[in-house]
């Protein structure tokens, strides 16, 4: 398979089938548009449990999986918000730690699977944390980023503290916990909430500008209410 990624504001992937049977997958709806020649299945991708775990992680319960009849078919995954499309080969990183919501569409030789944080208060104190997507295999996975993309290689033993939201991916070698916001003053009136995401290296580790999150808490507090 062959792809590109197009636009800017709202990109999209687009994918080039080179031969009759290869395919890709996505959360039910993530498709945008397709050519003749490709069939759709939706099952749950591996049986009601996993289903289940993944909707824990913000995707949904059935994958949609698209497979080529025939060679030069071309099907398109679109992003949800306003950001970037990132491309990985996920048997070249040895298989990355993603945040609820990044998976946008894959080959079907990549898993993704639920993960908990190794501390259970990490994740049931830290907001955003807890349930998080683990992604192996080989083959392209694309994620969604919310705004624009930052890459940070941490050297081993460096920490990075980031607002839970802006964490789009990490490698396995990273460690994550949850910080609790020092000082009744900063947690108050501080506007970042009681946590940050403590990722301590060595590994890379890909942020994104926009906490969608926060953003879409900002736009309701103008929506009417009855």
């Amino acid at each position: 398979m062959r792809y590109k990624v197009i636009g800017n504001t709202m990109p999209a992937v687009e994918v080039i089938f080179d031969r009759e049977g290869e395919s890709m997958y996505t959360q039910s709806g993530g498709m945008a548009w397709m050519s003749d020649g490709i069939s759709m299945d939706t099952n749950t991708n591996g049986g009601v449990l996993k289903g289940i775990g993944r909707m824990f992680a913000g995707e949904s319960l059935f994958m949609a999986h698209y497979t080529a009849k025939k060679q030069g078919a071309m099907i398109a995954f679109a992003s949800t918000v306003a950001g970037e499309i990132l491309p990985l080969n996920i048997g070249e990183t040895g298989g990355m730690i993603c945040q609820k919501g990044a998976f946008l569409c894959a080959e079907p030789s990549v898993q993704l699977n639920v993960a908990f944080t190794k501390k259970f208060s990490s994740g049931l104190f830290g907001g955003e944390g807890f349930i998080l997507q683990d992604i192996t295999g080989h083959g392209m996975v694309f994620l969604e980023i919310d705004g624009d993309k930052v890459v940070k290689e941490l050297a081993p033993g460096e920490v990075i503290k980031v607002d839970t939201g802006n964490v789009v991916a990490f490698e396995k070698t990273v460690s994550y916990e949850i910080e609790t916001v020092k000082g009744l003053k900063n947690i108050f009136l501080g506007g970042e909430g009681l946590f940050l995401t403590k990722l301590t290296g060595p590994g890379k580790v890909v942020l994104q500008t926009q906490n969608f999150n926060e953003f879409a808490g900002r736009i309701a507090r103008y929506i009417p209410s009855k």
